[in-house]
């Protein structure tokens, strides 16, 4: 094998460390015969034809202009079409540089496909884009900046599309997941599927407690879903498939273990009348999904995708009287600093119950008092003990992420400096 087959198979085995999950290699290669894969943040796949070159996703706004270097270092054929297999902007902004280099040399504008819904979510981010590049912010612990211009599909469709384009036919099919418009692709002769992020090697971004509804029912039954049996996909034995992020997953599809609805023990619980908080301390991941190495909880966790599941069928009350129209934050801490005996009493307690390791706890005494006493400096070295404690226990990329956010807020108001602990990229 390959490097990059090399690097996938000791994906599967769990070899590689979870924090090398975000470290793309920057590496290509041709897995077959015309198909070329580069190992970027959110790869790209670029397929030979007749009429040139088809991408399958386009690659980060931030960093385009190097996939665009590294697709024209292995082939100088016209870009004939792009496929997104959803509209995140790591997988859907790479397109300028190829549109700029079509019109230096004269050429037509590549077909730009997609799901009808990519449109949507266009116009969604460029309404909202300071607040996606705050969230990304804070999820990922770096500056990220957010794009406003976006290349919309001009080929679009609803649940299946047969692209046919310079001898080479994809089929195209919706599956909610991770987005609202993903798409993933079949390629019947050479019996290879493409998956996008509906798997990506950690376990499926379907709760984010950040970002808009995601669907995990439909995730986890997404090759057969829309438009075509799990038989086809599945049973037909492709040679490989390829993943939305890190690397190409090798040999016969190793999906099938993924499939089902994540969501049923969640809804029969919410048909029994449990609340929200029970829920979440009743339902977990069954063992032989948890413990795969390629299903860790290194960004996103089962708890949020329980969350994104109440929220879909349930809405956004939790089902506790009290949070249906809640007191303010500030209120709550100066009712409880009453009752304590002062703020000092409750900034003790919550060290003292992080010294016991009872952190959720201890973030909502602090949280409440930093309300109460939004000046305070006392208040806000414990917070930032606190969260930076919380977040150097958390796997979890996006929970680490919120975590040392509230930690950093907390310590620039306290005059002193906190480490971060990790970052990732936005998305």
């Amino acid at each position: 094998m390959g490097e990059v087959l090399d690097l996938a198979e000791r994906f599967w085995r769990g070899e590689i460390p979870h924090r090398d999950l975000w470290r793309p290699t920057g590496k290509h290669e041709e897995l077959a015969p015309g198909l070329v894969f580069f190992h970027t943040w959110a790869n790209v796949t670029a397929l030979r034809t007749g009429a040139g070159l088809v991408l399958v996703d386009t690659g980060n706004f931030a960093t385009r202009d190097r996939t665009f270097a590294a697709v024209r270092a292995v082939d100088s054929a016209p870009l004939a079409a792009a496929v997104y297999t959803h509209g995140h902007v790591d997988h859907a902004c790479g397109l300028p540089p190829f549109l700029a280099e079509a019109r230096e040399k004269g050429r037509p504008e590549p077909a730009i496909v997609g799901h009808r819904n990519v449109a949507a979510r266009f116009d969604r981010y460029r309404m909202t884009a300071p607040w996606n590049g705050l969230i990304n912010s804070r999820q990922f612990s770096v500056a990220a900046t957010w794009p406003t211009e976006y290349q919309y599909p001009g080929t679009v469709y609803d649940t299946t599309h047969a692209l046919e384009i310079g001898g080479v036919t994809l089929e195209l099919t919706h599956a909610r997941g991770e987005t609202d418009d993903h798409t993933w692709l079949w390629w019947p002769t050479r019996r290879i599927l493409f998956t996008g992020d509906l798997f990506f090697w950690v376990a499926p971004n379907a709760g984010n407690p950040q970002k808009v509804q995601r669907y995990a029912a439909e995730l986890g039954a997404g090759f057969a879903r829309h438009g075509g049996s799990r038989r086809r996909a599945a049973d037909s034995g492709p040679r490989g498939a390829r993943g939305g992020r890190r690397a190409r997953t090798p040999g016969a599809l190793r999906h099938r273990p993924l499939a089902g609805d994540p969501g049923q023990r969640d809804v029969t619980r919410m048909n029994a009348g449990l609340a929200l908080e029970d829920i979440l301390a009743e339902v977990k991941p069954p063992a032989h999904l948890s413990e795969r190495p390629y299903l860790q909880a290194v960004y996103d966790e089962p708890a949020y995708v329980i969350r994104n599941i109440w929220r879909l069928y349930g809405g956004w009350w939790d089902g506790q009287p009290a949070h249906l129209k809640p007191a303010r934050e500030a209120e709550i801490g100066l009712e409880v600093a009453a009752l304590a005996g002062g703020i000092d009493a409750v900034v003790a307690r919550a060290r003292a119950l992080a010294a016991e390791g009872r952190l959720a706890l201890a973030s909502h005494l602090i949280d409440w008092v930093a309300a109460a006493a939004p000046d305070s400096w006392a208040v806000h070295d414990a917070r930032a003990d606190i969260y930076l404690a919380r977040a150097q226990d958390s796997e979890a990329l996006m929970t680490r992420g919120i975590f040392s956010e509230a930690a950093r807020e907390s310590a620039i108001k306290a005059g002193r400096p906190v480490t971060q602990p990790g970052a990732g990229q936005p998305r």
